[in-house]
C-alpha cells in the first residue's frame, strides 16, 4: 500500500490525537487550550486560526469518534464511522503546496475549524486503509496496561505493540522472568 507523505502525517496525527485521551493511569493530553496549541504546533497543522475553548471541546469530541474507528470490529463499522466524520467536516478536497511541501491534497475547507481539519484530513487517511482492505492495521496495543492506538505499517502485519521498545520489551522481559521463576521452582 502506497502511503504518501501527507497521508503519513495525517496517520501520525490521528494516532497521537487518540492517544491523548485520558485513562486510569494517564491524564487528558488535551487538558487545556495550551495543550491543544502544542498539539497543533507539534503536528505542523496549517490553516489553523486562533483557537478557543470551543475548538478544544470539538477536538475532544472527534477524538472519541476516532477512537471508535480504532475499536471498530469490522470494515463496515469503520467505514460508517469515517463517513460520518468526513461528512460532518464538510470536506473540500483541494491541491496545495505550502511550507516547503510539494503538491498534496487537503481535504478540509479553507478556514475550517481545527476539529473539521482533523476530521477531514485524518478521516480520509483512515478511509484509504478501509478502501485498501487494510483496516486491520488500525490497532490498539496488546499490552494489557497500555491500549494506545497505532497503525501497523509492518510488511507482514505483525506489529502487536504501540512501541516495541517499551510495551513489547516490558512484556517480553516479564514473560522471561516468569519462565525462569517457574523453571527454578
Amino acid at each position: 500500500m502506497l502511503i504518501t507523505h501527507d497521508t503519513r502525517c495525517a496517520l501520525d496525527t490521528v494516532v497521537d490525537l487518540v492517544n491523548t485521551a485520558p485513562d486510569d493511569d494517564t491524564p487528558d493530553g488535551l487538558a487545556n487550550l495550551a495543550a491543544l496549541l502544542d498539539f497543533v504546533r507539534k503536528h505542523d497543522m496549517s490553516d489553523v486560526g486562533t483557537l478557543s475553548e470551543l475548538d478544544l471541546s470539538a477536538v475532544r469530541r472527534i477524538r472519541g469518534r476516532f477512537a471508535a474507528v480504532f475499536a471498530a470490529p469490522d470494515a463496515r463499522t469503520a467505514a460508517s464511522l469515517i463517513n460520518e466524520l468526513v461528512a460532518a467536516a464538510g470536506t473540500t478536497p483541494r491541491l496545495t503546496n505550502h511550507d516547503g511541501y510539494d503538491w498534496h491534497v487537503h481535504y478540509f475547507a479553507p478556514g475550517a475549524s481545527v476539529a473539521d481539519h482533523l476530521a477531514a484530513d485524518c478521516g480520509m487517511a483512515l478511509a484509504f486503509f478501509v478502501v485498501a482492505g487494510e483496516e486491520e492495521r488500525l490497532r490498539r496495543c496488546e499490552a494489557p496496561d497500555c491500549r494506545h492506538a497505532f497503525v501497523d505499517l509492518s510488511r507482514n502485519r505483525s506489529r502487536r505493540y504501540c512501541d516495541s521498545r517499551t510495551c513489547g520489551n516490558r512484556l517480553h522481559v516479564a514473560a522471561y522472568r516468569a519462565r525462569r521463576k517457574e523453571a527454578a521452582g
